[in-house]
């Protein structure tokens, strides 16, 4: 049988960027980043998107950002900023995703144009997923503003939406052309939202990093007292974990592996059994635990080291477990995201446990009966911690 067949490679690259105060007019790093971009005869167009909380909690933003764009007219900035509710509202509902449709279709916002993200981890997802489909592809600027958001989800490569009940079940993998981290979005967020961003820190640490995970143990008191300059670090140390996982063999997860969901199989559906009441960090941390005691229990992981991330968890302010977390029976609400988790990945489950602090690995069958002994051990934790 005759047939063609072809093969190309296309490479990819996006800068991610720290700084301090980026719209004031003083600081010339996204007007140098737009220069650089190269001119071209057509008109570059820049169309922003707000997270309604960043919104509320820095007044004078939209302003700034109308004067830096005044001041610097590399792009042409579209004079109506859109705001919306931060948090999975923006993901849940598709109403947000066909806001930025419309503009981009009203504005002329075409492939050579940027549409750029302001906020928390959900609405970057949401406003890349849009951009990415849109004429096929708008140039997408990320600029994450909380702690999650610039050392997780905010540096990656994927864009989403939730759909049919399901976390990010619409989305994409396409990279943004560039994120721009910007610690002075850090001092105004809620302490539960400061700290719900390290649990993805310790994550990351679990999996690739052991003396990651010893720096996040001895500087704990300072991350929960709100320390910038460790929470910088800790930042700065997460987003480049997360960038050299991706630069790897399989950065669209063409696999059936996914290291850095970690804890998310179980965390993904408690978010979605709270009906999103429970911040994502605060899952992901429930997940960790279920997940490191369950190394333990099969025979991975040590019980010192498991202890140790348990402790790390309380101490650094999260909860272990919550009752829909539970696992009391082979019907257990949180036991549907075993199988949610297998049709994301493809059909097969594949699950990264731990054989040590900083070494993950794979397994692709999940005992429900070792499970349960986890839980129990979990509540065990957590009722001693609310003892102390």
């Amino acid at each position: 049988m005759e047939h063609l067949q072809q093969h190309f490679t296309v490479t990819y690259q996006y800068n991610v960027f720290f700084t301090s105060a980026l719209f004031q007019v003083s600081n010339k790093l996204l007007n140098d980043f737009l220069v650089s971009r190269g001119n071209s005869d057509t008109v570059k167009k820049i169309f922003i998107v707000i997270d309604g909380g960043v919104a509320n909690a820095h007044p004078v933003l939209v302003q700034d950002v109308k004067n830096y764009f005044k001041t610097y007219p590399t792009v042409q900035l579209i004079e109506e900023i859109l705001v919306i509710p931060g948090g999975e509202t923006v993901k849940n509902n598709d109403i947000y995703f066909n806001e930025v449709l419309t503009a981009a279709n009203v504005h002329g916002i075409d492939r050579h144009s940027y549409i750029a993200a302001i906020g928390g981890g959900s609405v970057l997802d949401m406003v890349g997923y849009a951009a990415a489909v849109a004429h096929r592809g708008i140039k997408h600027i990320r600029i994450p503003t909380t702690v999650l958001s610039q050392n997780d989800s905010g540096v990656g490569v994927k864009n989403s939406i939730n759909y049919f009940g399901k976390k990010n079940f619409l989305g994409t993998f396409v990279p943004p052309v560039a994120v721009f981290n910007d610690e002075q979005f850090l001092p105004t967020l809620t302490h539960r939202d400061w700290l719900a961003g390290i649990s993805e820190a310790v994550k990351v640490a679990l999996v690739k990093d052991v003396r990651f995970f010893e720096w996040i143990e001895n500087n704990a008191d300072g991350l929960t007292r709100r320390d910038i300059n460790v929470m910088k670090y800790l930042i700065w140390q997460c987003a480049q974990l997360h960038l050299a996982h991706i630069a790897g063999n399989d950065p669209f997860e063409t696999g059936s592996s996914r290291p850095l969901d970690f804890g998310h199989w179980s965390a993904h559906k408690l978010e979605q059994l709270s009906n999103f009441d429970i911040r994502h960090g605060e899952a992901v941390a429930m997940g960790i635990a279920l997940d490191t005691v369950y190394s333990y229990i099969s025979g991975g992981l040590s019980f010192n080291d498991a202890e140790r991330v348990i402790q790390l968890l309380l101490k650094l302010g999260f909860a272990v477990t919550h009752p829909m977390m539970e696992v009391t029976a082979t019907d257990s609400p949180i036991l549907l995201g075993l199988q949610e988790f297998r049709e994301h990945l493809g059909g097969r489950l594949t699950v990264m446990l731990l054989n040590a602090i900083g070494e993950g690995t794979e397994v692709h069958n999940i005992d429900t009966t070792l499970l349960k002994q986890s839980s129990d051990i979990l509540l065990h934790f957590q009722e001693k911690a609310l003892i102390k």
